[in-house]
């Protein structure tokens, strides 16, 4: 099987890796409820740091309910995809700066490391919409954190969450395409 067959096949079966960002809406829900709230800056960070430790868990639920392979334990892609995920935990140390220098900032910081992380799934799973909506989504996030006062730090995370709902619409669109296209080579 070529290259380009693999990384379909993965997109196929994985659904472009929906349900692990589904889990993310759930997750950046949970941050923005956190960020509404009156506690101080500090413990907003840690309670949404600690939010965080939701993701696998819900992936793995939402992926049962959608049936999705993401493991795809016959495609030597399958694992790469996770190799990515775990890739931005080399920009956490960013993170824990700015939730020790810049407790206000920190937010911003995440979610554009959460955006940005996003960008090589456009080479794995062989679609545009990540190569298009992780730099719009960073870009997003930076110009909104640039213009925001600490009062309105909410909107950051709500922001995330909207933009993962797009992400999730058009790798939809993205998923039916070939489902269609696969349909078709197969008859």
């Amino acid at each position: 099987m070529d290259l380009m067959a693999m990384k379909n096949e993965l997109s196929l079966k994985s659904k472009n890796g929906t349900s692990f960002l589904l889990s993310g809406v759930i997750i950046w829900g949970i941050i923005t409820i956190l960020f509404l709230q009156s506690f101080e800056i500090n413990m907003k960070n840690i309670f949404a740091l600690y939010s965080t430790g939701l993701m696998f868990p819900l992936a793995v639920l939402i992926s049962k309910f959608m049936k999705v392979d993401w493991k795809a334990k016959s495609n030597p892609l399958g694992n790469l995809g996770l190799i990515l995920n775990l890739a931005q935990f080399v920009y956490f140390p960013l993170i824990f700066w700015a939730f020790f220098s810049k407790p206000n900032e920190a937010l911003v910081f995440f979610a554009m490391v959460t955006s940005a992380h996003f960008f090589p799934y456009g080479r794995l799973y062989n679609t545009k919409v990540y190569y298009i909506l992780s730099p719009i989504m960073v870009l997003l996030v930076f110009l909104i954190g640039m213009k925001l006062n600490d009062a309105y730090l909410w909107v950051i995370p709500l922001t995330m969450l909207v933009s993962l709902l797009f992400l999730n619409l058009f790798l939809l669109i993205d998923y039916k395409k070939k489902v269609s296209v696969h349909l078709n080579l197969k008859i």
